[in-house]
């Protein structure tokens, strides 16, 4: 069962209309929230009139931090980092917002547009202050009180003698390299529903979130209950990326709320609230130096970088850890030193996008590498080729550690032969000399390649509960949630293939903390490496358990139960068969699981992976530039990727195709963009573009299959994959076609704007391209 592609479980429910998403929820008595949010990206509150709008038809309440002072509480971050300044993330502002978009009131009325109407008659006095809009020290405002500047922290990486290295180094490339900050737009928004149950003193919470469980854990904090009295749902959640993944302060809000009214309330986001407010990422800016051997090995890298956090580090330094040991990638580099400034500014605060601080990493050392080849006269794929980790050099260890405390060091794998089948796939050879035959024409045409490693799989942990219910249906509870990712269908392939069950007779639930005790979410492509193994243990146990109690009832051995096809038989008679859900009845009451200590035919296992796994990918394309209109084309694009043990091959397809349509729009198209005051300029899907079907070719998907070294299933993590090499491969490409003209490509997305300026930089600096090589 593990490795075929079979359909996925859940899409019949979701493509004819009968998904259940936070919106489609209906509780008798349901109130609406809307949230009054500050215009200013800095400012203190003066006061808040809400006379006005608790008079107006529906209007339930309105509340402050003066009505309710639970909304002042904080809510926590993700990671806390040692050492960092406290600073304070209030549900509600109460004097001082640090953003434009936060929350500084909420009005609750008996429908979602009488709540919306009532929000606008809500009047703020506001003094406006300096905004913090660009990461630097000094900034024209702290964004904290207390804090001497808008410093949060240093993040800081060296191996060998880097100063040395560059020093001794034949030639040194140079360059600054820009990746602003991006937004996921999943098809739903943020959502939360919340509703008190008085008799048993529990509130129950459903969130479009990734972290249910972190939510739960926020919400008790905020409310000083407890967890148990808190239980929190993800229903079925139309997209995530990461955006997602860490608590907001609606999910705080909104059941604080229903608990101080005594009823249910709701608040959806709009899109224009979700623009405003949902965490973004990338938002790095690098001082980056290679230094090569005339032959083009490398000898020493080095960065130096800010990561702009917005007014809230609530991720830590987890995305600037992230690139920070990405950076180095699939090659030998033997002197390496990396600088991650994490500064704040009056910006939405920042978080997790898909790729999560790989991509910058990509985007920086592949923009090195295609310089270092040109000035040593090189080409691009066959620089990378001489430094890539061989095969005899693996496990290979970077000298780096990774932000789980644990030494880095790549699985087992061929990452010249993978990289040498994108060379064949894509027709390397081929294209050059269609390059050379377009040189000096209006449409040249360049190439581009980014190879890249990712670690998947973060722990600490994941578990599964295994049950078999008397019906013979079995019922795998897991404590992470799904966004699109297919858990209904992968995870149950693992439980079939342990207790050779037919699909269809397998239920995957997850995404509710009262489920399994404890999970840490769907982030950091982690599901199927962690939650994956910690299934199949748990499956396996289950499997033992149905022999022990197969084998009172024939009054055999427990060797000689086979488990096939949903029942139970004696190995050399198949007539002796009894289905697997009548051994489960039977085992209510079986004296042959005394020593498990639990009667039924269940288990609940946790997996603990030690460290991440490590994947490698490349991606090559061809991209034409129109020099009269600047515009672009993508002609052919190559994914080369090692998924390990694949579960589901069209399921690992259907993720590398969307992480890499999402890596494109980085490339091409996205961008969130304020101006001076901190006002977002990109606030909608008319000024924020998305790429579309029809604007790029279909990736062609090589796979190639390098087991996990840290799981028995052999699988890592694929969802943030197909979404790291685009834009440093589609930079490449256009410096490439350009190459002639002396045009840099430093900064993304490559939109025509940005190509024309590139363009005109050249003519007035016609050897602006040799100017920062040495």
């Amino acid at each position: 069962m593990i490795g075929a592609s079979v359909k996925r479980k859940e899409d019949q429910r979701l493509v004819t209309g009968r998904g259940r998403y936070v919106d489609d929820l209906r509780v008798p008595g349901t109130l609406h929230a809307a949230i009054v949010r500050s215009p200013h990206a800095h400012a203190r509150i003066a006061r808040i009139d809400a006379r006005r709008a608790r008079r107006l038809p529906g209007v339930v309440a309105v509340l402050t931090t003066a009505e309710a002072p639970e909304l002042a509480a904080s809510v926590p971050p993700l990671i806390r980092e040692p050492g960092w300044p406290d600073y304070r993330h209030p549900v509600l502002a109460s004097n001082r917002v640090r953003h434009v978009g936060e929350a500084v009131a909420v009005v609750v009325a008996d429908d979602a547009y009488r709540a919306a109407d009532a929000a606008e008659a809500v009047v703020v006095e506001y003094e406006p202050l300096a905004a913090a809009v660009r990461p630097a020290v000094p900034a024209p405002a702290i964004v904290h009180e207390g804090w001497r500047d808008n410093r949060a922290g240093v993040s800081e990486a060296r191996v060998g003698d880097t100063a040395r290295g560059l020093a001794d180094a034949d030639v040194v490339i140079e360059t600054r390299v820009t990746y602003p900050r991006v937004t996921g737009v999943p098809i739903e928004g943020r959502a939360v529903l919340a509703a008190p149950d008085v008799e048993l003193g529990r509130l129950t919470v459903w969130s479009s979130t990734q972290v249910p469980f972190n939510v739960r854990s926020a919400i008790a904090a905020a409310l000083e209950i407890a967890e148990e009295a808190v239980r929190v749902v993800a229903p079925d959640v139309g997209g995530g990326f990461g955006i997602k993944g860490h608590v907001y302060p609606e999910d705080v809000l909104v059941p604080a709320i229903a608990r101080r009214l005594g009823r249910p309330v709701k608040w959806v986001e709009t899109r224009r609230e979700h623009f405003l407010t949902a965490s973004g990422d990338r938002d790095q800016q690098h001082r980056a130096r290679l230094g090569l051997d005339h032959d083009g090995t490398i000898v020493a890298l080095e960065t130096v970088f800010t990561r702009d956090h917005g007014a809230y580090p609530t991720l830590g330094a987890a995305m600037t850890a992230n690139t920070i040991n990405h950076l180095v990638g699939p090659y030998r580099v033997p002197n390496y030193h990396a600088r991650g400034d994490n500064l704040l500014t009056t910006k939405t605060f920042a978080g997790a996008y898909r790729g999560a601080g790989r991509p910058e990493a990509a985007l920086v050392l592949d923009r090195l590498l295609d310089r270092a080849a040109r000035r040593l006269g090189l080409d691009a794929a066959e620089l990378r080729r001489r430094n890539l980790i061989r095969r005899d050099e693996m496990p290979f260890a970077t000298g780096l550690t990774y932000r789980d405390g644990v030494a880095i060091t790549y699985d087992p794998a061929d990452y010249v032969g993978a990289f040498d089948a994108l060379i064949e796939r894509i027709d390397w050879t081929g294209w050059r000399k269609e390059q050379a035959a377009r040189r000096g024409t209006p449409r040249p045409i360049g190439l581009g390649i980014s190879a890249y490693v990712e670690g998947t799989g973060l722990g600490p942990f994941e578990g599964a509960e295994v049950s078999v219910d008397p019906s013979g249906v079995v019922l795998v509870d897991i404590g992470v949630g799904a966004q699109g990712q297919a858990h209904e269908t992968t995870l149950a392939q693992i439980a079939a293939a342990e207790l050779d069950v037919p699909l269809e007779r397998i239920s995957v639930r997850g995404g509710d903390t009262d489920r399994v005790g404890f999970g840490l979410g769907t982030i950091a492509s982690r599901v199927a490496a962690v939650a994956g193994p910690a299934v199949a243990r748990s499956s396996r146990e289950v499997a033992r358990k149905a022999r022990l109690v197969a084998a009172e009832l024939f009054e055999c051995a427990p060797q000689d139960v086979v488990l096939a096809g949903g029942a139970v038989h004696v190995a050399g008679a198949p007539d002796r068969r009894l289905p697997l859900g009548r051994v489960a009845r039977a085992a209510v009451r079986s004296r042959a699981l005394v020593e498990s200590g639990r009667p039924g035919l269940g288990a609940c296992v946790f997996f603990y992976p030690g460290t991440v796994t490590w994947a490698f990918g490349a991606q090559a394309a061809v991209v034409e530039v129109d020099l009269e209109t600047c515009s672009l084309a993508v002609f052919r694009h190559v994914v080369v990727h090692d998924a390990g043990r694949a579960i589901n091959p069209m399921v690992v397809d259907g993720q590398v195709q969307g992480g890499t349509a999402q890596g494109l729009g980085s490339a091409l198209l996205e961008e969130i963009v304020h101006d001076a005051e901190g006002q977002l300029l990109t606030g909608s899907l008319m000024d924020y573009a998305l790429p579309r079907a029809a604007d790029f070719p279909a990736p062609e998907i090589v796979h190639v299959a390098f087991p996990s070294a840290v799981n028995e299933l052999g699988v890592k993590g694929v969802g943030e994959s197909g979404v790291i090499a685009p834009g440093a491969m589609i930079a490449g490409a256009v410096e490439d076609a350009l190459a002639d003209h002396g045009a840099r490509i430093d900064r993304l997305p490559v939109t025509p704007a940005h190509v024309f300026e590139a363009l005109r930089a050249a003519r007035r600096t016609p050897d602006a391209s040799r100017s920062s090589d040495r």
